[in-house]
């Protein structure tokens, strides 16, 4: 298949993923990601691990303190889906073999968790809101937090329904479409999270996997 600039759809990425989640259901979306700021912390530690709570712990506060410090200009930019770049060891993609073999990942997790900081904050927002947690809260990892201005890209995207030990299929599918199209995975594997784990049930989670592409 012959893949053009059209190939991609342009997307400006949306804090609030809900209203488009009919457009991901049993089908490959290829997008366009601009360039956009995000708060983040990054690991080493394995997923779920306390070191990768407390960066999610300290990632949050911050994310609300710029939504409610500027609230009047952010009213409608609610505080964004948490979002994950994972890889093993060195800057390779991540595939799903070795997603499924969770033990040759032990003491090799690279890890990027972050949130996106609404178009309309400005830095002086971002830093009172970093300021204002500081001094308040203290979360454990606030002094590792960073800004990260990041232009994605083309991207492969397809929402996976289930427990995350059920991704493997779906990121399978999600890179035999790539191949379909004569295009290679390039930089890690990212996943935004819809659902609350701690709320919604395992066979409901919601979760974006994306892979970042190129001809």
């Amino acid at each position: 298949m012959t893949v053009t600039t059209s190939t991609f759809v342009d997307f400006d990425t949306p804090t609030d993923y809900r209203d488009e989640l009919k457009a991901y259901v049993d089908r490959v979306r290829w997008l366009m990601i601009p360039s956009r700021r995000y708060l983040a912390i990054d690991g080493t530690e394995p997923p779920g691990s306390p070191a990768f709570k407390d960066a999610i712990a300290t990632l949050y506060p911050v994310g609300y303190g710029i939504h409610f410090g500027s609230k009047e200009r952010l009213a409608d930019a609610p505080v964004g889906a948490l979002q994950g770049l994972y890889w093993l060891g060195g800057e390779e993609p991540r595939s799903a073999e070795a997603i499924a073999d969770a033990s040759a990942a032990t003491g090799r997790w690279r890890w990027r968790l972050m949130l996106p900081i609404p178009d309309g904050a400005t830095s002086a927002d971002v830093e009172g809101a970093i300021r204002t947690v500081r001094a308040k809260k203290a979360p454990p990892l606030i002094d590792e937090l960073w800004i990260h201005t990041w232009e994605e890209g083309p991207v492969g995207q397809i929402l996976h329904l289930g427990p995350y030990a059920d991704e493997p299929a779906t990121i399978a599918r999600l890179q035999a479409s790539i191949a379909e199209r004569g295009l290679q995975v390039r930089g890690v594997h990212h996943e935004i999270y819809i659902s609350d784990p701690n709320r919604a049930r395992p066979d409901r989670m919601k979760t974006l996997l994306r892979l970042d592409v190129a001809a």
